[in-house]
Order: C-alpha cells, then sequence, then structure tokens
C-alpha cells in the first residue's frame, strides 16, 4: 500500500530534500525514521528537491509501506524518531499510482523579508533581512507582469537539470505587514532558483534600481543578468503542493 507524508522542516541545518554526498538530507532522516518503524527498506519520492537552506510547511512524499499503520497514529510514531527540526503533519494513504513528484498540479511558495535598519535574531533563520525601505507599492506593480506562460530563462540560475525553461506561473503576490513583506509564488513548476531570483528582481524594484514596467523586458530578453540577484535561501518557503487529493485519496483501507 502507498502513503502519501506532508511534512514540515526547518531546512537551516539540511543540504535539502533529497540525498546527497555533501551532507544531512531530510530524505535520509525521513527513510531512516520509516526504516526503524517499518523494520525493512523504504524508498522515499519526494514533490520537490528544495535548495540547501530552504524550508517547507508542504513538502510533500509517497511511499510504499509493507503494513496498514492508522493515518491519524502515523504522523505520531513517524515523528518519535524525527529530530526537532523536521515534523510530519499527516498522512494520507492513496491510490498505488500516486507519486508526489508526477502528480504534482502545482507549487505555492513564499519568500520572506523584512526590512530594518537593525538585524531580529528571532526573524533571521527564516527571513532576508534588508536596511533600507522598500516601495512595496512598486513590488505590487511589478508582480503582475510574472504572471503566465513564459520563458523564464532570465529567472534561471546556471546548474538545473530542466530540458525547457517554459514554467506557468499563477500568481505573485506581495504582502506587507509592518516590516515583514512575504513574497507568494504560485506556478505548476519551477527552475533553479527560479523564486530566489523573482524575488531578488522584485527587491531591487523596492529599491528603485529596476522599474515595474521593465519586467516583461527582462522576460523576454531570456538574459540572467537583466533580473536581479539570487536571494539567500534562508528566506524561502515551500508552502503547498497542490494534487488532486480527491482522485489520489483511499476512503477505505
Amino acid at each position: 500500500m502507498k502513503v502519501a507524508l506532508i511534512t514540515e522542516y526547518d531546512g537551516t541545518d539540511f543540504v535539502g530534500f533529497q540525498s546527497q554526498n555533501n551532507g544531512r538530507a531530510v530524505c535520509d532522516v525521513l527513510t531512516a525514521a520509516l526504516e526503524e518503524i517499518y523494520q525493512t527498506k523504504i524508498h522515499v519520492e519526494g514533490c520537490s528537491r528544495t535548495d540547501s537552506g530552504v524550508h517547507a510547511r508542504g513538502h510533500v512524499s509517497s511511499l510504499d509501506v509493507p503494513f496498514f499503520i492508522p493515518e491519524d497514529k502515523l504522523p505520531i510514531a513517524i515523528n518519535a524518531h524525527l529530530p526537532s527540526d523536521l515534523s510530519v503533519r499527516k498522512a494520507l494513504y492513496v491510490d498505488d499510482s500516486f507519486s508526489a513528484r508526477f502528480n504534482t498540479l502545482g507549487k505555492r511558495y513564499i519568500y520572506r523579508l523584512y526590512s530594518s535598519p537593525l538585524r531580529s535574531p528571532l526573524k533571521d533563520r527564516y527571513s532576508y533581512h534588508t536596511t533600507y525601505k522598500l516601495d512595496v507599492e512598486k513590488m505590487k506593480k511589478a508582480a503582475e507582469f510574472f504572471r503566465g506562460e513564459h520563458d523564464f530563462e532570465a529567472f534561471c540560475a546556471a546548474g538545473g537539470s530542466q530540458t525547457t525553461t517554459v514554467r506557468t506561473i499563477f500568481s505573485v503576490n506581495v504582502f506587507e505587514k509592518d516590516n515583514d513583506i512575504e513574497i507568494e509564488v504560485q506556478g505548476n513548476a519551477f527552475l533553479y532558483n527560479m523564486v530566489r531570483i523573482i524575488a531578488g528582481t522584485l527587491m531591487e524594484v523596492g529599491y528603485g534600481k529596476i522599474e515595474p514596467e521593465m519586467i516583461p523586458q527582462i522576460i523576454k530578453s531570456k538574459d540572467r543578468t537583466k533580473a536581479g540577484r539570487t536571494l539567500p535561501a534562508k528566506g524561502l518557503t515551500l508552502e503547498e503542493v497542490y494534487y488532486d487529493w480527491e482522485a489520489q485519496s483511499l476512503r477505505n483501507v
């Protein structure tokens, strides 16, 4: 039988979700916990690799398990074997054909900034600090130009493995509360560092270095040097992954 796990993690001390040779990966820690429970080899498939340092509130994994544990009990059992920076929020038995990677309908990310003359240790782990006051209204105006299907080569860092740089962005929204700014990006799929580059570009708009009306030109240029810089991973959180859960969920297991 197959299970989907929705996990939350603080990415600070992880090298990302995918197993790697250069450090502690979310997948490895989660797999070790699962194998402790089921006492057999478990293969975990993730919806997204997530870069080193990127956080997640709604990362989804799928895996085959050898026996049944109730959906409400399984997260408790797994979390008993996990460290404090990783937790399973929900478990759902799904159709055997379900793939956390290939059945995704889209993802929602939020990049968090805070604008203040002084750095806040309580925010610094999960947000990018800038000492400059940002023009949020300009950022909101610029955000609208990302919507739709475009070739986002200008917003892709070197080193990605994609076969095409065309992606569809559902929406980009900018929210402000006090000195905290959230850049929410929703789309069908994303290129390497794409959201962090979009956030960096919108920050440049907030600084007044890029005008909102320049965004379509930057997209059409396909020139990475025209867009803003790649902001640090710590400000980025994978908030939600979209699936047709009604079609995939098993009501009787």
